[in-house]
């Protein structure tokens, strides 16, 4: 790779950065996990600053909804991996650097292997069980990582590694265990401005760059939070928590061996879950009793047979659907199964609910690849 190449001369002459700084960021390896509306700048900014070698995951497909905030993606490409395109689309910006795809879901099985390959790692998820998955298997393994999260107005950045103090400090320090499914709500369902994914992955990149490089002061063990509406900005210290180790797995096996979508309430053994391409088959049947367990209103809205049962209401209205097969489904399928399980624990005889897995948003992704 050339050294002296025109594409980085601002940063060569850049003072207090200088050849000395890109040299560090071309020898350097960067996996992102997450290639939506977080990955998308990241992965922008840090092929066009020079990291040497950078890894994408991301084993979802570009959807319609993505294109509002997933600005490395067009129209045309609804229904391809977001992991490939977004490889295309950063090798287009600089073909000098070397980067790597991975197009099966991070999970405790190959999140090891995966992380140990690189020198830094981006969290740019969307929910808690990637992130503590990737937090433990950083810690494990003693690898730095940048951490980034959005909700509607607001955003977070924060680095977690070792403190000044000697301290190691990880996600579980700023979230010792998950909150319960229903008491958090992610982009799918509270929506997210399009911008915001954008100045926080930004930030993520900046932090990736300035901890690859020694330049200004990181965000290590602390947490930035970034309201859009009003630019406020807060930057607090993060301290140990006495729980995080506790509640950590020791070591690699015991990683391999933690379910955290079931930890984390986006899974149950109790439930089957069908997938969206099952679920168009399964509603054609009039066996089957679909029910919609969002809030009146909430969109897309559904254009297939269905009753409109919000989960704030089921527990009142299980009447109406206690012999019945049923499917439930949300926005999202955290709600779904919620409310499966609300069934099976209320029902007098066995019951066996099944939830849409990834809800109308896994629906409608579908439904753009076969137009596609």
């Amino acid at each position: 790779m050339e050294h002296n190449n025109e594409r980085y001369s601002r940063h060569y002459r850049l003072s207090g950065f200088g050849k000395p700084a890109q040299d560090k960021l071309l020898r350097s390896s960067v996996l992102v996990i997450g290639a939506g509306g977080l990955g998308c700048p990241v992965l922008q900014y840090l092929a066009a600053a020079g990291v040497g070698t950078i890894g994408i995951a991301d084993h979802d497909r570009i959807a319609l909804s993505n294109l509002q905030r997933q600005t490395l993606f067009s129209t045309e490409e609804i229904g391809r991996l977001k992991a490939v395109k977004a490889a295309e689309r950063i090798k287009a910006l600089n073909p000098d650097i070397n980067v790597q795809v991975y197009t099966d879901e991070v999970n405790p099985a190959n999140a090891w292997d995966l992380i140990a390959r690189y020198d830094l790692t981006v969290d740019a998820t969307d929910n808690f069980a990637a992130r503590y998955l990737i937090s433990d298997t950083c810690v494990l393994l003693d690898k730095p990582l940048v951490f980034g999260a959005i909700f509607r107005y607001e955003g977070q950045v924060a680095v977690f590694d070792t403190a000044d103090n000697g301290t190691r400090i990880s996600y579980r320090d700023l979230f010792p265990e998950p909150p319960a499914p229903d008491e958090v709500q992610d982009c799918n369902e509270a929506g997210v401005l399009g911008v915001l994914p954008g100045m926080i992955g930004m930030m993520q990149a900046s932090e990736v760059i300035k901890y690859i490089t020694g330049t200004g002061e990181s965000l290590t063990a602390k947490l930035l939070t970034f309201n859009m509406l009003n630019y406020e900005t807060f930057i607090i210290d993060l301290v140990k928590s006495r729980q995080s180790d506790l509640r950590m797995p020791k070591d690699r096996l015991q990683l391999e061996q933690t379910n955290y979508q079931w930890i984390c309430g986006l899974a149950d053994p109790a439930v089957e879950e069908v997938e969206a391409e099952e679920f168009l088959a399964l509603i054609q049947s009039r066996e089957i009793t679909a029910v919609d367990v969002r809030e009146s209103g909430e969109l897309p809205g559904a254009d297939f047979h269905h009753l409109q049962i919000p989960l704030s209401e089921l527990e009142g209205r299980l009447a109406e659907i206690r012999d019945k097969q049923v499917l439930f489904f949300c926005q999202g399928g955290k709600r779904s199964l919620q409310a499966a399980r609300l069934m099976i624990s209320l029902s007098e005889n066995t019951v066996y609910p099944k939830s849409l897995r990834g809800g109308m948003n896994a629906l409608m992704e579908k439904q753009d690849e076969k137009r596609t």
